[in-house]
């Protein structure tokens, strides 16, 4: 059990399971419960990748997760704590405040091996890491649902596993994330992210990294744009939609000083980012009333670029409507150029009328 630095108490605990993939419990007090069955294993995962020599990327292959856990029903969720007698989860115990553990059907994966060869394109092993981080043990709820102590425990959490990935040699870049509701793809609805940490840094944050180190174009951003973009702000961070949103009600969180990443962020910061992404859900989920789908992403800084490199998370949403999804169309795919029906300002002051559930906090 080792316990960390955090606003508050943060503890945690390993368990390595049956086919050699570690679990973390972390918690404000010490994990103690009792281990149950474990999850049968699975054969070790095998992914390479291979170059696209056009778009000048990596595209990784992971035949496995074909055969990945697809919308099981409630009762044989494996994200759920496993009960005395019951079915075997990824979870060994009847119950926890966190868990996060290295994902069974990987797309990285530290022993990955050789990729094969005789390919007409240059290749390399996807080593790297696949985690999925569990937010509770209760099978429904979001971000907005969880207590204020929870979400920063989550951002403690992120921080923790931050600072792992990032100590690893086969590590330049760590990405947690999170996707919300079938129209992003979703298939197991308990709440829950994931994080990936990539042995490169892939084009989008190598272009953000490019920005950041012409100067600090975040924190110019925050100071200039105006009450116009915000929809819910503190005295440490701001949320707001950016006036060049691609998606109509996109929404980012800043720290309104540059930090690298969670691992810095004062107490303060901790909390607050913790209340503003459940706001920002909560405020989602108001709009249409309705459970509001989203890719949420955490860009943090590469290996080598934390001087420069300011902290923030994304929300892409793919609402336009309350029942109008905004596709990814010919030009969007083919050109990457997107193409928006509403204006950044006019969604942020939607949002920002949406009230808040009773007690939020």
């Amino acid at each position: 059990m080792t316990a960390l630095d955090s606003p508050a108490a943060v503890h945690r605990s390993e368990h390595v399971k049956p086919d050699g993939r570690r679990l973390w419990l972390y918690g404000r007090t010490p994990h103690d419960r009792p281990l149950l069955a474990d999850i049968e294993p699975v054969p070790p995962p095998t992914p390479h990748r291979r170059w696209h020599p056009l778009r000048r990327e990596w595209v990784t292959y992971a035949p496995a997760r074909q055969t990945r856990t697809f919308k099981p029903p409630p009762e044989y969720c494996p994200l759920c704590p496993t009960l005395p007698g019951g079915f075997a989860t990824e979870i060994p115990f009847d119950g926890f405040e966190v868990a996060v553990f290295e994902n069974r059907f990987p797309a990285f994966h530290g022993a990955a091996p050789p990729p094969p060869e005789g390919l007409p394109v240059p290749t390399a092993a996807a080593r790297g890491a696949c985690e999925v981080l569990v937010y509770t043990g209760a099978h429904q709820g979001s971000l907005a649902g969880l207590d204020a102590d929870r979400r920063a425990l989550l951002v403690s959490v992120w921080a923790d596993r931050y600072r792992a990935l990032l100590a690893r040699g086969d590590v330049a870049f760590v990405l947690p994330f999170e996707n919300r509701g079938e129209e992003v793809g979703v298939t197991l609805h308990h709440p829950h992210g994931q994080i990936y940490a990539f042995p490169d840094v892939p084009p989008v944050q190598a272009q953000a990294v490019a920005a950041f180190r012409e100067g600090p174009v975040l924190a110019r951003l925050v100071e200039r744009m105006g009450g116009a973009y915000t929809v819910a702000e503190g005295e440490t961070m701001v949320a707001f939609v950016p006036p060049f949103a691609r998606f109509p009600y996109e929404v980012w969180i800043a720290p309104r000083r540059p930090v690298p990443g969670p691992w810095a962020f004062s107490d303060a910061e901790t909390t607050e980012f913790g209340r503003l992404l459940g706001e920002v859900v909560a405020r989602y989920d108001g709009l249409f009333d309705r459970p509001f789908p989203y890719i949420l992403s955490l860009h943090a800084a590469p290996k080598g670029e934390e001087a420069r490199f300011h902290f923030h998370a994304q929300f892409y949403p793919p609402l336009r409507t309350a029942d109008r999804l905004k596709y990814l169309a010919g030009v969007e795919q083919a050109a990457g150029s997107f193409l928006v029906d509403a204006l950044p300002e006019e969604k942020a002051a939607e949002l920002r009328a949406v009230r808040l559930p009773e007690g939020f906090r």
